[in-house]
């Protein structure tokens, strides 16, 4: 199911965000070296994530789910002075790619990445995040939230990504990653420390504020 039409994405990109000529470089990069290059956040979202991030303003930012480093270094871009995106992932042949693009950057000395299982990773640490951005494992969704919310202040905020799952979540007959995402989605729903709302702009965006 096409959630958004990629012209009307295009359009609304061509009118609304100038994207820098490094992460226009990493998305080539990404398509012409990398399997599943539709992981990448690209330059629609990049720009919402970037503008939500100078928003925040945020002194350190976990992302779960690295990939080839584009949405570290769009999140980078809304860092206070000194801050740092901790972004996690579990592959690491990826981390050729991500090194280069992240080194050649305004942002090389503001991004640490690791490997490992966030689950493990985030506890270790020993930060409190302004701004998480959850667009790992989908099983892992609702843990993670259970992880990361008790460490962030009043008005941090959750960036949860592919929550619609290309349309999957209306679906009746599930499969675990639609169900894990569907739960996630209704946990969130029903927490009341948070105020919420789900965008749809690509796959699905949650985007949640801690009260």
């Amino acid at each position: 199911m096409d959630l958004f039409s990629k012209k009307v994405e295009q359009y609304c990109l061509d009118v609304g965000g100038e994207v820098p000529i490094y992460l226009q470089e990493l998305d080539i990069y990404t398509h012409q070296h990398h399997h599943s290059p539709n992981m990448l956040s690209g330059a629609y979202q990049g720009r919402l994530l970037s503008m939500i991030s100078k928003m925040v303003k945020p002194k350190n930012i976990i992302e779960i789910g690295t990939y080839t480093g584009y949405s570290a270094l769009c999140l980078a871009e809304g860092l206070s002075p000194g801050g740092m995106v901790h972004t996690i992932d579990v592959d690491e042949r990826l981390k050729k790619t991500h090194d280069m693009f992240i080194k050649n950057s305004p942002w090389s000395g503001s991004i640490t990445t690791y490997f490992g299982d966030a689950k493990q990773v985030i506890p270790e640490l020993g930060i409190r995040p302004e701004l998480v951005f959850i667009d790992g494992a989908k099983k892992d969704y609702s843990v993670l939230f259970d992880i990361c919310l008790p460490l962030m202040p009043s008005g941090g905020v959750i960036l949860a990504d592919n929550v619609l799952w290309k349309g999957k979540v209306l679906e009746e007959d599930m499969d675990d990653r639609t169900r894990a995402i569907h739960q996630f989605n209704h946990k969130v729903s029903q927490s009341p420390e948070v105020e919420k709302i789900l965008l749809t702009i690509r796959d699905g965006l949650f985007w949640i504020v801690k009260k």
